[in-house]
């Protein structure tokens, strides 16, 4: 087999073989695979320590909400078996803790650079390299460019009006102080109620001498059922680690253990199917309680039985008519926005010091300089404001980027219209970059670590192909992008997914394209489609040699 510095011709006038955008999981995962092959790889970090998504978001309350013996990187037994989780779902500090150790176990540190941002990507057709400049003036050339930036990398503040007024401390749960905050004695608004605000606004109000929680869209959330790690639990699974690892490569969301359903929620009589969502309830967890029935995601009316099983148990929990109704999601199907996992959430809103705003009927108008003001003319006072707002889903890290080629194409236009990939791992027009859990791939539906290594290991596979036959450009073909993109959007139709204004469409962002991001026929039949493109011959691929045409 030829040596790494043959992967592509002249390689000695590019400073790296591969170029990392990205010093999170998927970062250090593609540094660990790339340069166990041999390959000069560098990754390049915007934030001041490694952790991506878990480096950023240290908001009160903030938790992984997959199970952390899933939650967890599978290409080391030995760490596998070697790592503790304290509790059933990871804390933040607690996954960032494992990251940093994964980082130093595997001494991958050296091969981030840290508070850097690259802010442009170019890619040159004759000298068949990439060429990345960043904040702090690095020119960066690479054979291969690898986006590992991120799904919920790109925060979103809200433009209100007057909020550079505001006398106030503002926060963004995306960027929170890494000194943390103390909101004891505070009157504190929060705005928004997705899975960030729902992880929080318990703990808030716990220390807040009032919190006023703005709501436009209820979302469902289910108890987590967190608890200390039990013993004989972690044993049971631990050994049985690579066996599970293997079985939820089967199964639609990458994650094992769920007995998979027989039966559509409309086959069973009322009494066993309440029965069944109670026992999932009590149980906790979003994917157990999707995994009742077969047709949950693809039928309305089987779907209408587990809502409103949710809005029952709301409303059960919550004492006033009113907020309860104002919590209850009525405007979508459980489980086609992001299903939240919260430890007490509805019940902080029987506190007498928590007030839930419906900014839905009276939006926002502007922040004032002691707090907000409604449409409507109702004003409150504030002393700190957060915003659960969201990301710029998908896209908004790689179109922060200005990647363009040679050639006169730029990203930024081609997806003008919404993202346009092949299998969510290239983009047509743009050679040799690869993106990791990109746009139209099951990522973000799935155990994101699953599918971060299963992205990897399939671009490491694709570079050890392209070295051993000589081979030094790789690209998606136009045919194929637009193939797999209309197969995405037809997978998508055929289920519940397009019923809610969601962040999978990009309706969180003013402006952006309604376009359904995500791969939602499963990770089990998306992993075989990638295999079987491999078996054919990298179907849908061009890979060709261009050293021999570069004097």
């Amino acid at each position: 087999m030829p040596d790494a510095s043959t992967l592509s011709g002249a390689a000695d006038k590019a400073s790296l073989d591969v170029a990392i955008v990205g010093g999170g999981l998927a970062g250090l995962y593609a540094i660990y695979r790339l340069r166990g092959m041999g390959l000069r790889v560098r990754a390049f970090e915007a934030g001041s320590g490694i952790g991506g998504t878990w480096f950023w978001n240290r908001y009160p309350g903030a938790r992984c909400d997959v199970e952390s013996l899933e939650y967890s990187y599978s290409f080391s037994e030995d760490l596998q078996q070697a790592w503790k989780w304290p509790e059933r779902y990871g804390t933040q500090p607690e996954i960032l803790r494992y990251i940093n150790h994964v980082a130093d176990r595997f001494d991958l540190r050296r091969h981030v650079q840290l508070n850097t941002r690259v802010k442009s990507a170019l890619f040159d057709a004759d000298a068949n390299e990439w060429t990345l400049r960043t904040d702090k003036g690095d020119v960066v050339r690479a054979r291969f460019c690898v986006m590992a930036a991120g799904n919920l990398s790109t925060p979103r503040v809200p433009d209100f009006k007057g909020l550079q007024d505001f006398r106030g401390k503002w926060y963004h749960s995306g960027l929170w102080p890494h000194e943390g905050v103390d909101f004891s004695g505070l009157r504190v608004g929060v705005i928004g109620t997705g899975s960030s605000g729902i992880q929080m606004i318990p703990i808030i109000a716990r220390q807040a001498k009032h919190l006023h929680v703005f709501q436009r869209t209820a979302n469902f959330s289910l108890p987590a059922r967190n608890a200390p790690m039990e013993p004989e639990r972690e044993r049971r699974h631990k050994a049985e680690y690579a066996a599970r690892r293997r079985a939820a490569h089967d199964t639609p969301f990458a994650i094992a253990g769920h007995p998979k359903p027989t039966r559509s929620a409309l086959e069973v009589a009322p009494d066993e199917r309440k029965a069944a969502y109670e026992a999932k309830w009590q149980e906790g967890g979003s994917i157990s309680f999707l995994y009742a029935y077969t047709d949950l995601l693809v039928n309305k009316d089987a779907n209408d039985t587990a809502s409103e099983f949710v809005r029952e148990k709301i409303r059960s929990i919550v004492k006033d008519p009113r907020t309860a109704e104002l919590l209850a999601p009525k405007d979508h199907p459980i489980g086609t926005k992001r299903l939240c996992l919260d430890t007490e959430y509805y019940e902080t809103y029987n506190r007498d010091n928590v007030t839930l705003v419906d900014v839905r009927s009276d939006p926002i108008r502007d922040i004032t300089p002691s707090g907000l003001r409604t449409e409507g003319g109702a004003a409150f006072e504030l002393d700190a404001i957060v915003f659960a707002t969201g990301f710029d889903a998908m896209t908004g890290a790689l179109r922060e980027i200005d990647i363009r080629t040679s050639a006169g194409a730029s990203l930024a236009d081609h997806w003008a219209g919404g993202p346009l990939t092949y299998l969510g791992l290239m983009v047509a027009g743009f050679p040799n970059m690869f993106i990791v859990t990109g746009p139209g791939s099951p990522g973000v539906k799935t155990q994101m670590i699953a599918s971060i290594e299963q992205h990897t290991d399939w671009i490491a596979n694709c570079l050890d192909h392209m070295r051993r036959q000589g081979l030094d450009r790789v690209e998606a073909t136009p045919e194929a992008e637009a193939d797999w993109v209309q197969h995405v959007n037809a997978v998508a139709d055929s289920t519940l997914y397009p019923l809610a204004n969601s962040w999978y469409l990009g309706a969180n962002i003013p402006g952006k394209p309604r376009v359904f991001m995500p791969y939602v026929g499963g990770f089990d039949r998306y992993k075989r489609r990638c295999d079987a493109v491999v078996a054919d011959g990298y179907e849908g691929f061009r890979l060709t040699r261009q050293a021999a045409l570069v004097a």
